[in-house]
């Protein structure tokens, strides 16, 4: 199935510096021609990662995800395993204390409908050539803290960091995707993505859902990528704070309105 072609511009994301590319990421029922099945079997987490080492794009099927992270894509149709169900995997793995524990955890969780995505698509930013349904950002907190810091600019909504201890796939991909949120991760909080040695801890992934694009692009473009502030220092800072106070006193005052 013809994927459209890339017309976003995101030149702009490369003013923020980061040190791995971000990652596009398109969500199909059909399979998405022109483009490599990944080789080798991952977990769903790892796979952003391994775009970023690859440097070109691949689209995975469920026979490619050695995790749970087919679940989350909805690719182990309904209901899927009752062990699973019945948490028996996080008790056993000494991750909560017993299995209704684990099954209190699931009911948080948003997954794609059973068999609605049997294909996802992989490309770094450097290679991108299709529209995709979300980017993902992953770096260091003053990296990925300025594509929260986009989000909020254009539109003042607070940052939002959505995850449990398990099944972190689900927040990365179909969370932000099917609700339409930008969520952030700090990794080395999920048990997988940190066993697997996936990512640096500390690091911090951002999921952007499409919808999002042009309000961070634009942000960007009209923003400081750093703060004049957090530039400044703290002496220099403290005393061009003391200005603007003023000077919106003094405005305020010259209007009668005090």
């Amino acid at each position: 199935m013809t994927i459209k072609p890339l017309t976003t511009d995101f030149s702009i994301i490369d003013e923020v510096g980061f040190d791995l590319p971000p990652v596009g990421v398109k969500f199909e029922f059909f399979k998405p021609e022109g483009y490599e099945p990944l080789d080798i079997q991952l977990a769903m987490c790892e796979m952003p990662r391994e775009a970023q080492k690859r440097g070109k794009a691949f689209y995975m099927t469920k026979d490619n995800e050695n995790c749970m992270g087919k679940g989350a894509m909805g690719m182990m149709g309904e209901p899927g395993p009752s062990w699973a169900g019945a948490g028996l995997i996080g008790e056993r793995m000494g991750i909560f204390r017993d299995a209704g524990t684990n099954m209190r955890c699931m009911t948080h969780y948003t997954v794609f409908g059973p068999n609605s995505v049997n294909y996802v698509l992989f490309a770094p930013l450097p290679v991108l050539d299709f529209e995709p349904d979300m980017l993902i950002f992953t770096g260091d907190i003053t990296q990925s803290g300025t594509i929260l810091r986009a989000m909020a600019y254009g539109t003042g909504e607070p940052f939002e960091s959505k995850a449990t201890a398990v099944f972190q796939c689900a927040w990365m991909f179909p969370y932000p995707y099917l609700q339409n949120k930008v969520n952030y991760i700090t990794l080395g909080t999920g048990h997988g993505t940190t066993a697997r040695e996936t990512y640096e801890r500390g690091e911090v992934m951002v999921s952007v859902p499409a919808t999002y694009f042009p309000v961070i692009l634009d942000s960007l473009k009209e923003m400081d990528i750093v703060p004049e502030a957090w530039a400044m220092g703290r002496e220099a800072w403290l005393k061009a704070e003391e200005g603007i106070y003023g000077k919106i006193i003094s405005d305020t005052a010259e209007a009668g309105l005090l």
